[in-house]
């Protein structure tokens, strides 16, 4: 989703940028800047030692299929590698379980409680198999939650899968609510869905299924952690938590359970009345309009101006935490990982197996962050906690010699001390208190995703608000997006780490290769990293999906979507021979440019979708 145009940070902490340039300079990559540099750290590794894969000595080739052409990803319809096919999935709509209400258009609100929710986005698949092996140690089992590279079950799961955004327009056909029932469409298609998938033959279908459920903006929801109970999270109306908003990218626990990320929640608010933003709702992007949803016109949930509903803003921006095995579950939403525009969370396992996650705040000049819980996560589940409820966040800087800290949000720390009354506070307004840290703003940080070999990749998506003026640094502005990457020392719980530039998207406009606005990413066992992109690119392609050989440098086009979209979302089954992603407002919902992913002659809506992908030979994806 495109939210290039909203800067919600005052602070005057040090910018990317520069610390990026002095770096560099100082390591001096090739003469000239980065303008002729940045594909120069695929030729040969920036950071010493950092990557595994490049020392292993093996030489066999990771990309073997044939890239899609330029020339060929363009136009309304989808265009895939030759060496690929592709299959439509769960259209918006569509009933969750054969024999729900079919697709129509506009839906009614009691409809679109049992169909698919549209802005289809992060999403994770759970093999049926694994819904019995959460707590063993069988260390295979975190493999297939981590990486889906290890046995499991192929061809039957629960999809649980995002819904981040629709407007008006596109989900009911009005430019603006008229009343509660079309408010309650809009917030009915948001939300997640989990989804029972079986394959049969070569086609993948939903099924009956008993865990088959949508969340959404009116379902109950509980919280954990430090702030859970606190007057932050109480109004004066009483009135219970529900709803989750603007999911986004996502994340998925060794134990087996779904994580969605509450994103540009601020939108969905405003005020129908005179009503003046304090200085906490201000740094979290709160306006009268918000995004021109309307909900606040017939929710007083959502109306800023309310007094009996002061605080439900504070409800939202948390990661929250699903069992796609039991529909009963209520969604959790666990404040120990604070309150930001949560594009994503990677889950790494680090030393004496505590769960780390790696979070990115998906705004113009905001934060990297990072959460390390306090002990093993095997012995804290025994227990009976939560090891996303109990640890520590963490906020990066980035220093000039490419090496970082990771600063703890404490409220121990006396300059946090002096602003926050209590961690709860500090965890609820984590972006002021990662302002008063110092933390380096970066180039709206999204998807983090971590390798098997201990690397952590995040896609900075753009920046055209960059005014940092140097005529050699192309990333002042920044309209094209980089990948960073980075290592934590003492597998991933330390408090420093090592970091260089992947990639920058500028240097591959006008070749075969070319990209902008990277934003979905995963990385493979093998050394592949998949990109996903959101935003204008360059020489008139379509939003798409390339794959990269990290130890080479080498790039392919695998997938090119249609006009208007995007193109997000990422999952495997466990044997890595299907691909699940997503093709996200697909024309920008005008059907006058595209109708997909309808049959070719009809005239009607697009829909967002997940598209299924196999290699026609049957073979691993991305090979």
């Amino acid at each position: 989703m495109k939210h290039d145009d909203g800067i919600s940070n005052p602070s005057g902490n040090r910018p990317f940028t520069n610390v990026l340039e002095v770096n560099m300079q100082r390591r001096k990559v090739l003469a000239g800047g980065l303008a002729g540099a940045a594909m120069g750290f695929f030729s040969s590794p920036a950071l010493a030692g950092m990557t595994d894969w490049e020392q292993t000595g093996n030489d066999t080739r990771l990309l073997g299929f044939t890239p899609v052409p330029l020339a060929e990803g363009k136009g309304p319809w989808p265009a895939i590698s030759t060496d690929y096919d592709y299959q439509v999935l769960i259209p918006w709509g569509e009933p969750l379980e054969p024999g729900g209400p079919a697709y129509q258009w506009p839906p009614t609100a009691a409809d679109q409680t049992r169909q698919i929710g549209i802005g289809h986005d992060g999403m994770w698949f759970f093999p049926m198999e694994d819904k019995g092996c959460r707590d063993d140690d069988d260390p295979a089992h975190w493999g297939r939650h981590q990486h889906g590279w290890r046995g499991g079950e192929n061809r039957h799961g629960m999809l649980a899968i995002n819904h981040e955004f629709g407007r008006s327009m596109h989900v009911y056909g009005k430019s603006a609510p008229e009343r509660l029932e079309d408010v309650r469409i809009s917030q009915h298609a948001h939300g997640v869905t989990v989804v029972e998938i079986q394959k049969t033959g070569r086609v993948w279908r939903t099924v009956q299924s008993d865990n088959a459920r949508r969340i959404h903006v009116n379902t109950p929801v509980a919280f954990s952690g430090p702030v859970a109970g606190h007057a932050l999270l109480a109004t004066p109306n009483g009135n219970i938590p529900l709803g989750t908003v603007n999911n986004c990218a996502n994340g998925h626990t060794p134990w087996g359970t779904y994580l969605t990320c509450e994103e540009n929640f601020n939108g969905y608010f405003g005020a129908r009345n005179a009503w003046s933003a304090t200085d906490e709702q201000r740094r979290y992007g709160f306006s009268a309009n918000g995004f021109g949803y309307g909900w606040h016109l017939f929710d007083r949930r959502f109306d800023l101006s309310d007094e009996d509903y002061r605080n439900e803003e504070n409800r939202f921006g948390w990661v929250v935490e699903i069992d796609p095995f039991d529909a009963t579950q209520t969604p959790i939403k666990r404040t120990a990982l604070g309150r930001v525009k949560h594009e994503g969370v990677a889950i790494a396992e680090g030393r004496n197996k505590r769960v780390v996650a790696y979070m990115g705040d998906d705004e113009r000049f905001d934060y990297l962050y990072k959460f390390v819980s306090e002990d093993n996560w095997k012995k804290m589940r025994r227990e009976g906690k939560s090891p996303l409820d109990h640890g520590t966040l963490y906020v990066a800087r980035f220093n000039d010699d490419g090496s970082g800290e990771w600063l703890a949000l404490s409220i121990d720390n006396p300059v946090l001390a002096a602003r926050f009354a209590d961690q709860a506070e500090v965890l609820t307004f984590a972006r002021i208190a990662a302002d008063l840290l110092g933390a380096t703003p970066m180039d709206r940080p999204e998807w983090t995703t971590v390798a098997p070999n201990g690397d952590v990749y995040c896609t900075l998506t753009n920046n055209s608000r960059r005014t940092t003026a140097n005529g050699a640094n192309p990333l002042a502005p920044n309209p094209d997006g980089h990948i960073i990457r980075w290592r934590d020392a003492d597998q991933h719980v330390g408090t420093t780490f090592t970091w260089d530039i992947f990639l920058i998207a500028a240097d591959t406009h006008g070749t075969e290769d070319s990209f902008a606005s990277p934003d979905g990413l995963w990385a493979d066992p093998d050394g592949r990293l998949f990109i996903q992109t959101d935003g204008g690119q360059k020489d008139g392609l379509n939003n798409q999906m390339l794959v990269a050989d990290t130890r080479t440098g080498e790039l392919r086009r695998i997938f090119t979507g249609v006009t208007g979209d995007e193109i997000t979302g990422i999952t495997v089954t466990p044997d890595r021979r299907t691909l699940f992603i997503n093709i996200q407002h697909p024309g920008g919902g005008d059907p006058t440019v595209t109708n997909f992913p309808a049959e070719r002659d009809d005239v009607t809506v697009p829909r967002d979708c997940t598209i299924v992908i196999t290699r026609k030979d049957g073979g691993i994806i991305g090979s």
